[in-house]
This record gives structure tokens, sequence and C-alpha cells, in this order.
């Protein structure tokens, strides 16, 4: 496999292709159009990066000093249902991970990896959204030079980080395939968003 065939070279094209789609307009109520066929890797990783990207300017906008309380609680609650999102769609890059490599049967001494394929590309996506960000703040005419060398010292580490996170998610990928690894994933089981765990939520539908 070539370096442009591996997976973190897939993920960290496409991040940056959903990262500049959205700046096109750069809108938080802007659709998501998926160029990619539905239930592909490359849609599950253009819409992980969308629903980040969004989340990243409604985390900016949700800071603002000016913001009114009834405006920041419609945002928070606007995250919230972002983040059980991108929960879900970790889970189904996972799914689509362990469907791959369902024939690969591990080897006696094979063992499990701390983090699985979706969570690693999880930090992927977000770190090309720093990437991003950070070198626009490398640009900035309305600061001082300081301010542009302190970013770019930044930028030097998040790239250096980006090689060893594709680097380490290339050898998961590869040890997986060889059986010295285990594919083996345990799905997020979040509670407050299910009427039936969250005691909030199906106290007070007891009470309507």
């Amino acid at each position: 496999m070539n370096n442009n065939s591996t997976i973190s070279h897939i993920c960290n094209k496409i991040f940056r292709q959903s990262i500049e789609d959205y700046h096109i307009t750069d809108n938080v109520d802007a659709p998501l159009q998926n160029p990619y066929a539905p239930e592909s890797l490359d849609h599950l990783l253009y819409k992980k990066n969308w629903i980040d990207t969004v989340q990243w300017h409604l985390e900016d906008i949700i800071r603002d000093p000016n913001i009114s309380s009834q405006d920041a609680l419609l945002i928070k609650r606007r995250i919230d249902q972002s983040n059980q999102h991108r929960t879900d769609i970790v889970e189904r890059i996972d799914k689509w991970f362990l469907d791959c490599y369902k024939d690969i049967k591990p080897l006696p001494h094979a063992s499990v990896n701390t983090e699985s394929p979706g969570g690693a590309v999880d930090r992927l996506s977000i770190l090309a959204l720093k990437i991003y960000h950070m070198y626009v703040e490398t640009l900035r005419l309305d600061v001082g030079e300081d301010h542009r060398r302190s970013c770019r010292l930044k930028l030097e580490i998040l790239l250096f980080q980006k090689k060893d996170l594709s680097d380490a998610i290339d050898l998961l990928l590869q040890e997986i395939e060889s059986g010295t690894k285990i594919m083996k994933v345990y799905f997020q089981m979040k509670m407050y968003n299910d009427n039936s765990l969250n005691p909030v939520l199906y106290n007070a539908k007891q009470r309507i």
C-alpha cells in the first residue's frame, strides 16, 4: 500500500475537503452536502468532519461575551446534540472497520489496542481543524508579529502530531490485518441522552 492509499492519507484528504467546503459559506446552518456514496467510508469520514467543523464554530459562538442567555442555551443544547451525533458517527466508522476485518483471525499472542480505529480517526478529524484554524492565525494582519510567530510554532507542533497520529493509525490497521492486534470495539453507552437511563428524563416523562 503506497502512502497515497493509506487510511490516514484518505482521512486527511477528506477532512481537509470538508473543512474547505464548510468555509465557503462559514455558516453553522449551511446544509451538509456529502459528495460521497452513502455508507462508504469516505461518506462517513466527510460527515464526521462536517459535524466536527460545525461544532467547532458553535463552540466559538457560545463564548461570545455579549451572547444572550436564551441564545446561549439554544446553542448549548445544539452542541449537546452534536456530541451525540459525533459519538454515533464514530461508532459507525468502527462498525465499518469491524466488517472490513471480520474474517481476520487474531494470532494467539494478539492484544487489544487502547483505542479503536474510529476513536483514533476522531482525534485526527479534530486535529485537522486545529491545523486549519492555527494556520489562519498565522496570516492575521490585525495582530502583532509575536502572535503570528507563536501560532507558527504551535502549527509546527500540530503538524508533527498529525504525522505521528497518521502513522499510528496506519500501523494499528496493519497490525489488525496481520493478526497481531484484535479488532475489538466497546461501543459507547451514553446515558444522559437516553430517555430510559437518564433519571431527569424518565422522571419528567412520568410526571407528564
